[in-house]
């Protein structure tokens, strides 16, 4: 049995512009194109897109999947492994959502939240593969052994900072500064020290993250949603990656 583009793209929830694009980069390419130049679409490559857009979901981007899908000839195996993650996310994300229910009780009762309760179900680990690819094991390794060491207080301490600065960040970008002023350049300022106080990340000799690092970083916030979304989405990113772009270019 064979489906059309519009009928994958109407049950999929998807454009059938996307499923084209997926087409051309060789992620989900149909099973056959008829003579009106149609693509029409068999139950293996539904199976495919089904793979495709749980990663999406988990917020890969497309090189990323490509090498995932690029690794498992069995779809019954992979699909397997999604769903393992997809479990012990869900297990996660509901420590999460009790963590925030209950600082928010917490809060309406005037109550001081326990910090140690705080970021129940927060991973740190998040990015483990990111880094490990782009700046080595033992960059990885000397960032996780400094924050796993750390006390509940000093890692809540370390979190809340992370907040904040992500918060006046999405505060500065939605008030339409400029990426090269005075506000977003101390911004950029206080992002580079944040980083500089991180074991493992790449530095120069004076301690300071390396252009290199500092901008990837930058553009890492754009390019992949699980960035993003602290920065209150896209266009938050993109201010960030702008101004950390423009500190790098004169401070590093």
């Amino acid at each position: 049995m064979e489906w059309s583009i519009q009928q994958i793209a109407r049950l999929a929830g998807k454009t059938s512009r996307t499923l084209r694009h997926y087409d051309d980069v060789g992620l989900v390419p149909p099973s056959r194109v008829g003579d009106n130049g149609y693509r029409y679409y068999d139950s293996d490559a539904l199976v495919r897109l089904q793979r495709v857009l749980l990663l999406r979901e988990l917020g890969l981007g497309i090189p990323a999947i490509a090498g995932i899908l690029a690794g498992h000839d069995d779809d019954t195996v992979a699909l397997r492994a999604h769903l393992e993650w997809l479990t012990s996310e869900k297990q996660r994300l509901d420590r999460q959502l009790a963590s925030v229910a209950r600082t928010i009780s917490d809060l309406e009762k005037g109550e001081k939240p326990m910090a140690e309760k705080m970021f129940d179900g927060f991973d740190h680990t998040v990015y483990k593969n990111e880094v490990e690819e782009r700046w080595g094991k033992d960059s990885y390794a000397v960032s996780d052994t400094w924050y796993t060491s750390m006390s509940q207080t000093e890692k809540d301490d370390f979190l809340v900072a992370a907040a904040a600065l992500a918060s006046d960040w999405t505060s500065a970008a939605t008030s339409g500064v400029a990426t090269d002023g005075a506000e977003a350049q101390a911004l950029a300022q206080r992002q580079c020290d944040w980083l500089a106080g991180i074991p493992g990340a790449p530095k120069s000799a004076d301690g300071r993250p390396t252009k290199q690092y500092f901008t990837w970083l930058g553009d890492s916030y754009v390019d992949d949603e699980r960035f993003a979304v602290n920065y209150g989405g896209v266009a938050g990113a993109t201010f960030v990656r702008d101004a950390m772009r423009v500190f790098a270019d004169t401070n590093l």
